[in-house]
């Protein structure tokens, strides 16, 4: 198995996919989304089925420290998006693609994939109970770009149109799973449970998905289960407690958000539970899964211990209707300054171990999963900005240890209610010896049209 290939597309897929965006729910409705506000008459009035085109332009880098095969200079992708309910009684989420890049041969099987985001049934007492059983996207968190909580986000991004973390969190696959909600007045109640329904696997590139099948060892390789609850207080206040198991390990969560006047929003969401390292970790999957050797290619100390994950930051919304956020994001297993001397050190001195080296970075990436400790999130969005019907958004993420960054802008303007044209652009940025800057691109550009009914 070649797994420098196949790191390198978990890794560009996922390394900030892990600031994905909170689940809106009703105590945090406040805090502006920007994947779901909504403009002026031209913009769709159905965003259920759409048909969307990009073109991506990749800009590879030929300095790497630590060597890895670049990523296709540039795809061709079409997709039909849909997202169907019929009185909350059976649902279904899903894209079909149509894909050509650099390398790729027409035809053959990846030029074309189903991606089954969700399918259930669901049923409610229309009064406080709810239960649905089969494949869903279960989101959980207050903050904007990394979510502690959100336990089921691993492995669940596949082949995205955007790093933006309220694109990743919609577009995810879902998770198989029976859950069973109860909303009350004064508090609300969650129970999910989900089966092991496929063999564990490797992390794969996007030339190895599957066509059309759901990719259960994804989302559904062990046994999960999952507890929350909320409590509404006084002041606008509904803390939510968590309690997560995966195999036979226990994470503990909090959410918590506070509104202060009508246009600033304060929150932190915390998890913690033991667990390994991240490199620890990446290991442990490689070696259950027959992809790494025994031996490490930097060193690890094996040992587990009670880890942090924390996310604080402040929304801030303008008359203007422009949404500002600022987010501070820790993750206690991710790399420390002596992880990244001998990540780099390994592959300066030793080119065969950078496929081991890309794997731990790959393995962060599916996992959702920061690889610095801390980290700087910034996000903008401005609805009708200057013009009505153009949508601007733009985010950064900055690592706190080597002051490398990743920045993200996104235009959309409608041109009608169902015509919409736009553009993403992302820079990596940062020295050679960095996070950012020590992955295989500069930078990339999409245009994009898409057709809504």
């Amino acid at each position: 198995m070649n797994v420098a290939r196949c790191a390198w597309a978990v890794t560009a897929l996922g390394l900030v996919a892990a600031r994905t965006l909170a689940q809106s729910d009703p105590d945090i409705d406040r805090i502006p989304q920007a994947a779901s506000l909504q403009s002026s008459a031209a913009q769709p009035v159905n965003r259920a089925v759409y048909w969307q085109s990009d073109l991506t332009y990749n800009s590879p880098r030929d300095d790497l420290i630590v060597p890895l095969s670049p990523a296709p200079s540039w795809e061709a992708r079409s997709f039909l998006d849909m997202r169907l309910d019929q009185n909350f009684s059976v649902a279904y989420s899903g894209r079909i693609n149509v894909r050509a890049e650099q390398g790729l041969g027409f035809s053959n099987r990846e030029n074309f994939r189903s991606d089954l985001r969700e399918v259930y049934a669901a049923w409610t007492d229309n009064q406080h109970w709810f239960i649905q059983l089969g494949r869903i996207n279960l989101k959980s968190g207050v903050a904007e770009g990394f979510n502690p909580t959100d336990y089921f986000k691993t492995r669940a991004v596949v082949e995205p149109t955007s790093i933006d973390p309220a694109v990743l969190r919609e577009d995810r696959l879902g998770v198989v799973m029976l859950q069973t909600q109860y909303v009350g007045t004064l508090a609300s109640l969650t129970f999910a449970l989900a089966p092991k329904l496929a063999a564990d696997s490797p992390p794969y590139n996007d030339g190895a998905l599957p066509a059309w099948n759901p990719m259960l060892d994804r989302t559904n390789g062990q046994w999960r289960a999952l507890f929350k609850g909320s409590v509404n207080l006084s002041n606008g206040i509904s803390p939510e407690l968590l309690v997560y198991e995966e195999s036979g390990s226990t994470r503990f969560g909090l959410n918590i958000s506070k509104g202060i006047g009508r246009s600033v929003v304060t929150y932190l969401e915390w998890s913690g539970g033991r667990r390994a390292s991240l490199a620890e970790a990446a290991y442990e999957e490689g070696r259950r899964t027959d992809v790494l050797p025994v031996g490490p290619a930097i060193p690890i100390d094996g040992d587990k211990g009670f880890a942090n994950d924390l996310a604080a930051g402040v929304s801030y919304t303008l008359p203007s209707g422009l949404n500002l956020a600022a987010e501070f994001e820790y993750t206690q297993a991710g790399f420390s300054a002596a992880d990244w001397r001998n990540w780099f050190g390994a592959g300066r001195a030793a080119a065969p171990l950078a496929g081991e080296l890309w794997f731990i970075r790959g393995y962060a990436g599916e996992q959702q999963q920061p690889v610095a400790r801390r980290s700087l999130f910034l996000r903008a969005y401005w609805q009708n900005a200057l013009v009505k019907n153009l949508n601007v958004s733009a985010f950064a993420v900055a690592d706190l240890h080597d002051g490398s960054t990743l920045a993200q802008a996104s235009v959309d303007y409608y041109l009608s209610a169902h015509w919409t044209v736009g553009a993403i652009v992302d820079v990596y940025s940062g020295s050679r010896q960095s996070e950012f800057g020590g992955l295989p691109q500069r930078g990339s550009a999409l245009l994009k049209i898409a057709r809504f009914f």
